[in-house]
């Protein structure tokens, strides 16, 4: 079965979006924000485009982490720094982040003039992490541009993803166990990943998907036929999200451009060693 255009636009993207988690400088730039350390960061510069949010907000569009681990972030990082030095925080490291790694500034660019009026024209609806980056200024420079043109199309792409999620009745966790018991992410991975949740937070959530019948009983957990048929559909849902919410602007051949002219790009972060070998965001490394 061939991959859809969407999931391989996404590979592309996101190998370039992740530099803003896995940089050396993301905790050192968070810090001389006054933020505390990587986590608060990783809070405060992912959720700045929507404003000083509290909590609640942030733990509802990021479904997968644990309420209290957010709290511990926010509101506080509005204390002390402000949304928009976030954005300009994020933006230089991760553009920084690219520059080393060897990315093609002008292939970026031309790959940006591509993207930039489909980023700028997707359907808002139901997707507020890819409609508050896609109200951001575009940089100047090429590559602060197809960062953050990737990171408004993988959001878009997050929300609808939450939403299919939802329509299959999947908590975050519990998507989570979906993705280990596919044999996708090792589940320490994933607990290493995503602090706050408890050894009988991860029980329960197994439970709740042995009782739906979508994981096998025993310790190690494994997808049953339902369960495979259930993430087979959650996927799918996702990948036709992104096209009819936006991506279908670029069809076939212009995903295909875009991806050929990052290729370079993304083979340099994914050689560049900047990137974890299994990497909690799904993305395995193109190299």
């Amino acid at each position: 079965m061939s991959t859809h255009p969407a999931r391989r636009l996404w590979a592309a993207l996101e190998t370039l979006h992740d530099v803003t988690y896995f940089a050396d400088a993301v905790r050192p730039a968070g810090i001389e924000l006054g933020l505390k350390g990587f986590w608060m960061t990783y809070f405060a510069w992912r959720a700045a485009p929507l404003g000083p949010v509290p909590a609640a907000p942030v733990v509802a569009m990021f479904a997968g982490f644990h309420p209290g681990a957010v709290a511990r972030a926010l509101p506080e990082s509005w204390s002390r720094t402000t949304p928009r030095a976030c954005l300009e925080a994020r933006a230089a490291v991760s553009t920084a982040a690219l520059r080393d790694a060897g990315v093609d500034p002008e292939a970026c660019g031309r790959a940006a003039a591509v993207l930039a009026p489909v980023a700028a024209a997707v359907d808002p609806t139901g997707r507020p992490l890819g409609a508050a980056n896609a109200a951001l200024e575009l940089p100047g420079d090429p590559l602060g541009r197809i960062w953050q043109l990737a990171t408004t199309l993988r959001e878009h792409r997050g929300d609808g993803h939450i939403a299919a999620l939802v329509t299959e009745g999947i908590t975050g966790l519990q998507a989570h166990l979906l993705q280990s018991a596919s044999g996708h992410m090792p589940q320490e991975v994933l607990q290493r990943a995503r602090i706050g949740w408890t050894d009988e937070d991860w029980a329960g959530a197994a439970d709740a998907l042995r009782d739906r019948g979508l994981v096998t009983a025993g310790p190690g957990l494994a997808l049953t036929p339902a369960g495979r048929t259930l993430l087979d559909s959650v996927e799918a849902s996702t990948d036709e999200r992104a096209w009819s919410g936006g991506l279908a602007a670029l069809g076939g051949q212009g995903v295909e451009e875009v991806i050929t002219l990052l290729r370079p790009s993304v083979r340099a972060v994914g050689a560049s060693g900047m990137l974890p070998e299994i990497n909690p965001t799904g993305l395995r490394n193109p190299v």
